[in-house]
């Protein structure tokens, strides 16, 4: 598989975002189906595995770990703390951001136990906790670095100002936020600021969700607990609309020879040499396919047919409801 750059690592051009594997989109897998689904991708050549503390509140964390232990020199790990499960009053773990120096420092000991390392490649501030100044939650992960704990660290779902800020007290390697062709919230500044300092650009959700791969045709389908059901774009009142681009977007990839979601992956790679997007998935051929995308061709004038296609000002509703919104420190498009 071609590659690409995140400060001295070179990883494959398409990594893996393990979420789905544990987290967010109902029921996981068995250990079985999401241990397949890790070794396929190694098999494969996927060099980039992105976890975080969060997922499965270190469920896949455990996942990795002990499926991938004995592989360890063959792959860049990534992982993230800061946002993941605590406690409340009466005791049950809820989601939360911590990021002071003394919980970070908490959970990076604690992701380098599940994940059997004695090392972190690539370790993300998952959200920049907005109650401490990003510069002392960079500092502590700086000096874990120091201590050979992390190797390079990244930042996600941060503003351009918060970037430059936290570079500036240690190199930042990679940012992390959503990027695809219905999410370009990227755009407006923070992509910009990361070609500016050298630092790589990680897309989250390349796919939106499954949206662009054509695999939510139905919302009332998705478990209960899908995070999608909650999320502005699949709900009933912006579903319908977003589901008409389709029609158009399937035609395009047609006419490309690909499938919806290998379409939405090469415009995303041609976006740069600095972009690596992270599909995440829980079926082996799902996984294939999106890693066939870093090696087909797509002209450049389809490219920017499904660009006018689904981008931002033809979407109906924001990416992020109202309470995920305030825990992102990302630019957003003025309202129209």
């Amino acid at each position: 598989m071609k590659t690409r750059k995140i400060g001295p690592f070179e990883v494959s051009a398409i990594g893996l975002g393990c979420m789905n594997l544990s987290h967010a989109y109902g029921a996981p897998p068995s250990e079985e189906d999401a241990a397949r689904v890790l070794l396929t991708a190694l098999d494969a050549g996927v060099t980039l595995f992105d976890t975080a503390a969060l997922y499965g509140f270190g469920a896949n964390e455990t996942l990795v770990g002990k499926t991938l232990k004995a592989h360890r020199q063959k792959f860049t790990l990534a992982s993230k703390g800061g946002l993941g499960g605590f406690p409340d009053a009466q005791g049950k773990v809820v989601r939360g951001i911590d990021g002071r120096p003394e919980t970070l420092r908490r959970y990076c000991e604690d992701s380098l136990r599940r994940l059997q390392t004695d090392v972190i490649d690539l370790y993300y501030l998952h959200r920049w906790d907005k109650k401490v100044p990003i510069e002392d939650s960079v500092g502590e992960l700086s000096r874990m670095v120091e201590e050979g704990k992390l190797r390079t660290l990244g930042l996600s779902e941060v503003s351009a100002a918060t970037l430059r800020r936290a570079h500036a007290v240690h190199p930042i390697a990679a940012v992390q936020t959503e990027y695809s062709l219905w999410a370009r919230e990227a755009e407006i500044a923070i992509l910009q600021a990361c070609r500016e300092l050298g630092v790589a650009f990680v897309a989250f959700s390349p796919v939106g969700r499954g949206f662009l791969a054509d695999g939510v045709p139905d919302v009332e389908a998705l478990e209960a607990n899908d995070i999608r059901r909650a999320m502005p774009r699949f709900t009933p009142s912006h579903f319908p609309t977003n589901l008409e681009l389709l029609r158009a977007f399937r035609a395009i990839a047609q006419e490309a020879g690909c499938t919806p979601s290998q379409l939405s992956l090469a415009w995303l790679l041609a976006q740069g040499p600095d972009i690596i997007p992270i599909p995440g998935t829980r079926r082996v051929d799902h996984l294939l396919e999106n890693l066939r995308a870093a090696d087909i061709s797509v002209s450049p004038d389809l490219l920017a047919r499904a660009g006018a296609c689904i981008n931002h000002r033809t979407v109906s509703g924001p990416r992020y409801a109202e309470r995920s919104q305030s825990e992102v420190d990302t630019e957003q498009f003025p309202a129209e």
